[in-house]
């Protein structure tokens, strides 16, 4: 039962000056100041001993402790958790600063193989918890109101009870972890922030590669489109092998536990019933008509083109004025937005730019992308971001700097229940977004001006529904495809455009290379099957605003109230206050509304 922070997936020093302006870095020192610093020594000391304690205490007498004696039992594990959480926070946060230095790849690895063996000691304590007998947690549960506080964290784990493996098992599997996917996961993390891209004659990583298809210039796009293709496809066989593995290696396990289909455990760690992760999957391929492809034949016609190809998914729409939004602009934006909602979110915002709270800039060896890491509840959370000043990386700001306020009001559940499932964590991130869209769309003072938000809004919002359903039925075909033998780079390929045309529509015609463009993806390596909680959050906020606009009285301190909930309810618990139920399939088609009508007014602006 004992919580890790889980390695940050999506991440050198001195960003400083640039051309955005001055970009912050993280200050890691509120974890500890230095590799070798004595508070580092000492926190690893007292774990060691700490475990071993635990498990002279603890093991094999579980079903003789009451509900005192339990109490205890828990909050002791509990600061396990937030030691071991510091420890690993600290060292997966410096080594995203810099996955390609050498001594940062090998502190992080020598921390998780100490932990690993330190922590084997425990495997025992979920395992005896869940034999415990139904009728006599109850019980204690009743008498005892602090441990009863604890319970979602009980129900959790015993919902993986029906496959867990003998004690021995378990205790091999975890004493395995750091030669098996943890390696693997770390493999691919260094050989994508290793790939170097070159366009028109610059050298560039994968973020700024990446960058480039939002450019004004189609064949700047294009060019970057084809390098992306040529670099993947040089290295497609060594992304392959570690596909392969990873999705064998979850076969495997999954048989043995006796886990019905390939997503079962990640639904049992959402907390979320697969039924109503189908009922999500199948109203967004059905809208797929009405979003993506009526959106993207919006698209063609303002590009003026006969068909669209991959590097026009993300362009610039014609009339868009090309600017860089430099950080000041960007954080003003962000924070006015968050103000005008309640001016505690701001108040709850400001420390992550005067702080150290946030990496923000671009730098060689950094990992792409963006997260939020929530640490452990004694410290605070860590954005990372990799700004380039186009208008997206504002709504990344407002996306993870919501994620930020999340963590921040949920850390006073305490370390095991702050952790919301990831179906809840896109809450606030997507909330932040929509804020600072409506507050960008309000100060709009032209028609294309709008035109132009509400087309970057609606992008945005079939990134992550439409694309991110896609995804996930990628990655189901995938290790479905994988039980039966190995994949070649090719089966991988095809079964990735299996998934493309079909979402993106007949506006696109898609160029050779393009079907290797899944190997970049991190979370498909980190996380099998977290993309759907990407659409399960954008559908579940655009439900939660409707009603703010619907009727915003009183929504504030509502909405305070269940990100203040963290992982302490379940999502039917937690949005009962708003009249709403994600149980009910109609739920799913009143987010989905939201984006079909922004689609809506940009049709009747070409009237």
């Amino acid at each position: 039962m004992t919580k890790f922070s889980s390695p940050v997936f999506d991440a050198s020093e001195g960003a400083g000056k640039s051309a955005f302006g001055n970009l912050p870095d993280w200050d890691l020192s509120d974890l500890y100041t230095a590799p070798d610093a004595p508070e580092l020594s000492r926190d690893l000391e007292w774990l060691d001993q700490a475990c071993t304690s635990f498990a002279a205490d603890y093991e094999g007498k579980l079903d003789t402790l009451d509900a005192a004696g339990l109490l205890e039992c828990v909050e002791r594990d509990e600061k396990l958790s937030m030691i071991a959480g510091r420890i690993m926070s600290y060292a997966g946060l410096r080594y995203y600063q810099n996955t390609v230095d050498p001594d940062r790849a090998k502190f992080m690895s020598d921390m998780q193989d100490r932990i690993t063996v330190m922590t084997s000691q425990l495997v025992f304590y979920s395992l005896e918890l869940n034999r415990l007998d139904d009728d006599k947690l109850a019980a204690m549960f009743a008498e005892n109101e602090k441990l009863a506080r604890y319970k979602p964290i009980f129900d959790r784990l015993r919902a993986m009870k029906p496959y867990q493996l003998s004690d021995e098992l378990e205790k091999f599997l975890h004493d395995q972890s750091t030669v098996g996917a943890a390696a693997w996961n770390k493999l691919f993390d260094e050989t994508i922030a290793a790939l170097e891209f070159t366009v028109d004659g610059e050298d560039l990583n994968l973020e700024a590669t990446l960058n480039l298809l939002t450019e004004q210039d189609r064949s700047k796009r294009e060019a970057a489109a084809h390098e992306l293709a040529r670099v993947l496809g040089e290295n497609i066989k060594l992304f392959a092998r570690v596909h392969n593995t990873l999705a064998k290696e979850k076969e495997v396990t999954d048989r043995w536990r006796g886990m019905p289909t390939p997503q079962t455990g990640r639904h049992l760690s959402n907390h979320v019933e697969p039924e109503v992760v189908e009922a999500l999957r199948n109203a967004v391929v059905a809208a797929y008509p009405k979003l993506s492809h009526r959106y993207y034949e919006l698209k063609r016609k303002w590009l003026g083109l006969d068909t669209m190809q991959v590097w026009d998914r993300n362009a610039p729409l014609p009339s868009e004025e090309t600017r860089t939004i430099d950080w000041d602009e960007a954080k003003a934006t962000v924070m006015d937005a968050y103000s005008d909602f309640d001016p505690l979110m701001a108040e709850i915002a400001e420390p992550f730019f005067d702080e150290g709270w946030i990496d923000a800039g671009v730098k060689p060896g950094k990992a792409p992308g963006a997260f939020a890491h929530p640490t452990v509840t004694d410290v605070h959370p860590y954005v990372m971001l990799n700004y380039l000043g186009k208008p997206r990386d504002v709504m990344t700001l407002a996306h993870e700097l919501g994620h930020g306020v999340h963590q921040v009001l949920a850390a006073d559940q305490g370390e095991l229940l702050s952790s919301t499932p990831l179906t809840l964590a896109e809450t606030a991130s997507v909330f932040g977004e929509m804020l600072t869209f409506r507050k960008l769309l309000g100060a709009a003072e032209t028609k294309e001006q709008k035109k132009t938000l509400l087309a970057g809004k609606v992008e945005d919002m079939i990134n992550t529904v439409v694309r991110q359903i896609a995804f996930y039925d990628f990655e189901c075909k995938l290790h479905e495809a994988r039980q039966q033998g190995e994949l070649t780079p090719g089966d991988i390929n095809a079964l990735w455009m299996s998934v493309q045309a079909e979402s993106l529509g007949p506006a696109f015609t898609f160029m050779e290379g393009y079907e290797t463009y899944w190997a970049y993806v991190p979370h498909f390596v980190h996380s099998p099957f977290y993309v759907y909680a990407y659409a399960f959050g954008d559908g579940l906020v655009n439900a939660l605003y409707a009603v703010y606009e619907e009727n915003g009285d009183g929504f504030q301190d509502k909405y305070f109230d269940m990100l203040k909930a963290g992982g302490s309810k379940h999502h039917k618990e937690l949005l009962a206050p708003f009249g709403l139920d994600a149980t009910d399939p109609k739920f799913w088609d009143k987010g989905l509304s939201m984006i079909s009508g922004l689609i809506d007014e940009l049709e009747a602006m070409e009237d």
